[in-house]
């Protein structure tokens, strides 16, 4: 009976992608975003205020009279959209996805189908997207909306999932309702913002049974296709994403993996190797160990180890969504500006290896990762203590080999598919050591 199950799933999987066919538009715009390889991630929200994350309404279980508060309090003088855009192209991000909604409810921009909103409940009483959205027109970076498909403040997110339940003053209403809401929001994003590059959709997974494995059943319907063509129809080219944790969902048009890379599994919620599709690919990481502001976050991530991520995920063929958690202020911290200058410097020097690359012809480990790029193969060596590499199964035609950026050939012996590479101990560099394999296409 099971194996018929999965005859009948796959079947009516395949027919339902089958009637989704992405515009001219919307192919050119997958093109890009995998040619763009870095983004920066932007968690901020009247939670900021608070110093523990975004998920702070959740884990303190802060009453929605509570919580109600916070906006009052926010009024962040000394944000900056242009400032921030400018960080961003500086550090060699070609994109900006940042938070217009998060689980708490409250929107980050002007709205008439909620007043519960940055311009209505905020003394600061401005749209910080509309200010975004013009600084990234100015200087050409794609800017995407992140939208959470739950919410802890509605009365019409109901039922509720398996998140803020011990939120006192949550009500019942009608999901219908709910997704009305949300389609007149996703409506003014995609409306009064100029061209964005696409939505960044999170919190489906709330409504899915958990088994602490995998996600399963899902317990509403969140109506997707007429979501996702309201999107299309609106925008053509903007592109879907959706941190689900599962298979694509036809009308997706990239994929994302959170705090993991494609089919590691790091994470208890990791996608499934089985179910990373062929669409476009993007990690989403976080600088230290927090997405929004946390006043107590020790965990930063070092030099080394955000560059080497960077490199890890093109190698998996991925673009990187690297995240700050603004101040309530509107600062970003001296932390996470420090980090993104050096991680800058090192993408204006060796940042060929990275854009417009796709997966190279070995998979990706912790001490070596390739990229590949017009009849080039590009060896990126992370551990520094290998002097001598060995490549089975390279099944390459080799014309030559050369450390990346200079002319100084690099020494190496190929025989029956078996590549052997010996590093000159001057060459090697502490956070990676990049060979240009010159081959025939």
């Amino acid at each position: 009976m099971k194996k018929y199950i999965l005859i009948i799933l796959l079947f009516t999987s395949i027919i339902n992608n089958a009637q989704y066919k992405p515009s001219k538009e919307n192919l050119e715009a997958r093109e890009w975003f995998q040619d763009a390889k870095f983004g920066l991630f932007i968690h901020w929200g009247v939670y900021s205020i608070l110093g523990d994350g975004e998920w702070v309404m959740n884990n303190q279980n802060i009453s929605k009279s509570e919580y109600e508060r916070l906006p009052k309090f926010f009024n962040p003088t000394k944000y900056d959209a242009e400032k921030w855009v400018l960080m961003a192209k500086n550090t060699g991000m070609k994109y900006i996805t940042i938070t217009s909604r998060h689980h708490d409810g409250f929107s980050m921009f002007d709205s008439n189908a909620s007043d519960y909103n940055i311009v209505k409940k905020t003394p600061y009483g401005k749209d910080i997207l509309k200010l975004l959205a013009e600084a990234c027109r100015k200087h050409d970076i794609k800017l995407f909306f992140y939208y959470s498909q739950l919410d802890w403040y509605r009365d019409d997110y109901f039922p509720r999932g398996r998140t803020g339940l011990g939120i006192n003053g949550r009500g019942e209403g009608k999901w219908e309702n709910y997704i009305d809401f949300m389609k007149a929001q996703l409506t003014e994003l995609l409306t009064n913002y100029g061209k964005i590059g696409g939505i960044w959709f999170d919190g489906q997974w709330d409504q899915h049974e958990w088994d602490g494995k995998r996600f399963g059943k899902i317990n509403v319907d969140f109506k997707l296709k007429e979501v996702y063509d309201l999107i299309h129809k609106l925008q053509p080219h903007a592109l879907i994403g959706s941190n689900h944790h599962l298979a694509p969902n036809p009308g997706e048009d990239f994929q994302m993996f959170e705090k993991d890379l494609p089919g590691k599994g790091t994470k208890d919620f990791a996608t499934s190797k089985n179910d990373i599709g062929n669409l476009p690919l993007e990690v989403c990481e976080t600088i230290n160990g927090s997405w929004g502001f946390n006043l107590k976050d020790r965990k930063h991530k070092s030099e080394k180890e955000l560059i080497q991520y960077l490199i890890k995920a093109a190698g998996y063929g991925s673009n990187l969504l690297l995240n700050v958690g603004p101040m309530p202020n509107g600062e970003i911290q001296e932390e996470h500006i420090n980090s993104l200058e050096k991680i800058g410097k090192w993408v204006k020097k060796y940042g060929e290896t990275i854009y417009r690359t796709r997966k190279g012809p070995i998979d990706p480990t912790d001490q070596l990762v390739s990229t590949r790029k017009d009849g080039k193969v590009f060896l990126h060596v992370l551990d520094s203590s290998k002097e001598n590499i060995v490549l089975e199964n390279f099944d390459e035609k080799i014309r030559s080999i050369k450390y990346f950026g200079s002319n100084q050939k690099v020494k190496y012996s190929y025989k029956q598919n078996s590549l052997k590479i010996y590093l000159d101990k001057e060459k090697i560099n502490n956070i990676d050591t990049i060979l240009e394999v010159d081959v025939k296409i």
